[in-house]
């Protein structure tokens, strides 16, 4: 069974879907035949994103909300109806010593990576229990797992959402409600070029592969996760990093 086959009629939420990762994923559903209901921050990118998917004769509308605000996330939840996908890909990283990290910084990472996909599942998940059957994605990160000398709340928040992914397996998966986590590795993005500057191509050194990941690939993952090929696939922190090595290239 094609994953497409699965997808197509279904209603999914992409935060975080105006770039990288979140782009892809909401592409890929999209063309699959999913009506995606896209989330951002930027109202022009979100329509400029919507446009872009109905000229490839897929269907989809924009909703803006900050998740550093619990109010504004439950809003989100709201306009978003029934939806039978959720796939919570939009991140924030300030990668900084701990030292350099403010209170503020740190409320900043634990709501937009731990506590909005928390706040969208109870939101949202009761109506998937309800119909019995909905799948949930978490895009999650390597950070969750390999420390490193900066970065440690996006670690913390990215290893909390993880952890959410199992205790959410265990609370809905008698419902038919699965929920599974994608954890990329380096994956080329505006977020991590802006990020690494001059050094971006350091990041074709960081796996077993020999080069860093696209947002498509993360994007075909996550369309696995969400279809029937996967309807036994539950609880699971899926590694897509393409055998990271234990330590970075100087």
């Amino acid at each position: 069974m094609s994953a497409s086959s699965t997808v197509r009629g279904r209603t999914a939420l992409v935060t975080g879907a105006t770039s990288g990762i979140g782009k892809a994923i909401a592409r890929n559903l999209a063309a699959q035949g999913a009506h995606v209901v896209l989330h951002g921050r930027d109202q022009a990118r979100g329509e400029a994103l919507v446009k872009e998917i109905e000229s490839e004769g897929g269907s989809a509308r924009f909703i803006a909300a900050d998740l550093t605000d619990a109010d504004d996330t439950l809003r989100l939840a709201a306009e978003a109806g029934a939806v039978d996908i959720l796939v919570n890909s939009a991140g924030l990283y300030e990668f900084a010593p701990t030292a350099a990290s403010d209170a503020a910084s740190f409320d900043r990472h634990i709501a937009v990576n731990t506590r909005a996909p928390f706040l969208l599942v109870g939101a949202l998940v009761p109506g998937m229990v309800e119909r019995g059957q909905g799948s949930i994605v978490i895009v999650g990160s390597s950070a969750a797992r390999t420390p490193a000398p900066i970065g440690a709340a996006y670690g913390a928040s990215k290893a909390g959402a993880e952890i959410l992914t199992r205790y959410w397996a265990t609370e809905f998966g008698p419902s038919g409600v699965r929920v599974n986590t994608v954890s990329p590795g380096l994956v080329h993005t505006e977020g991590t070029k802006a990020m690494f500057g001059e050094h971006t191509a350091m990041l074709d050194k960081t796996n077993a592969r020999g080069r860093a990941g696209e947002p498509s690939e993360i994007a075909d993952i996550v369309s696995f996760l969400v279809s029937e090929a996967s309807s036994y696939v539950n609880g699971a922190v899926l590694f897509a990093d393409g055998g990271e090595l234990s330590t970075l290239p100087s």
